[in-house]
């Protein structure tokens, strides 16, 4: 074994912890950057589709009432017709 090597040995780990360092930290913190904006984007989206849902919803309710509400125009109707005599 060189006698050269355990001190290249230590003098590599300080190199590479600040390269590291350099290098890591600003790609960690561009991760972080983009799983926030997704994460704000992922709000949004879920907010637009409540607010659809809403909508298709209370569209739904206005036509259940007019089916309802026809039904039951339509079977008075029918009842008058079949109580007016015919000539």
């Amino acid at each position: 074994m060189s006698p050269f090597i355990i001190p290249m040995l230590a003098l590599m780990i300080p190199i590479v912890a600040i390269l590291s360092k350099l290098v890591f930290q600003p790609w960690l913190e561009l991760k972080e950057r983009e799983l926030q904006v997704r994460g704000t984007e992922t709000a949004e989206k879920a907010a637009q589709y409540a607010a659809q849902t809403e909508r298709l919803e209370q569209r739904v309710r206005v036509l259940e009432r007019i089916i309802t509400d026809r039904g039951v125009d339509l079977s008075d109707e029918i009842e008058r017709l079949r109580d007016k005599p015919l000539n």
